[in-house]
């Protein structure tokens, strides 16, 4: 899931419920167009469909077989997607890609304690649940890299 990052609460706990919140549906508006969301996740979800269009709403493809095509619930302040099995590890990739290009947060909603990234001014950053799991970003390591760097003089 990608949200506006400055809907939620910052503490885990209180994510979490808000999460839960936002999960229930309960806007008063289809959750099937982009126009009811702001303009970064906005910008996020037309660069996603091009790899990954989805299957309800005005933007709607019409090619069932295809396995990239993905069921997108947009909010107010949230868009989560909902990929197929086979696409997971790229689409996981590509979301938090696209969500760092774009300046949106980002919930790894599918894994244990899953992480919530969000543009800092460090970088984009985790800064509550599970870390692991993201090393193989590279932005996130080449920051990692550089700021060891410039900490101990390595080269």
């Amino acid at each position: 899931m990608v949200f506006d990052t400055e809907a939620p609460p910052p503490d885990r706990a209180a994510f979490l419920q808000w999460y839960s919140e936002q999960t229930k549906w309960v806007e008063d508006h289809a959750y099937d167009d982009v126009a009811v969301t702001n303009p970064k996740l906005r910008n996020w979800y037309l660069e996603m469909i091009q790899e990954y269009p989805p299957m309800n709403g005005p933007d709607a493809v019409d090619n069932p077989d295809n396995p990239r095509v993905t069921d997108y619930s947009i909010g107010k302040a949230v868009i989560y997607a909902c990929f197929a099995w086979s696409q997971a590890e790229s689409a996981r990739a590509d979301t938090f890609r696209l969500a760092e290009k774009h300046g949106v947060g980002f919930f790894d909603a599918s894994a244990n304690d899953g992480g919530v990234w969000v543009p800092t001014s460090n970088g984009y950053l985790c800064v509550h649940g599970n870390r692991s799991g993201r090393t193989t970003l590279t932005s996130v390591v080449k920051k990692l890299l550089s700021l060891f760097s410039r900490r101990f003089g390595a080269e």
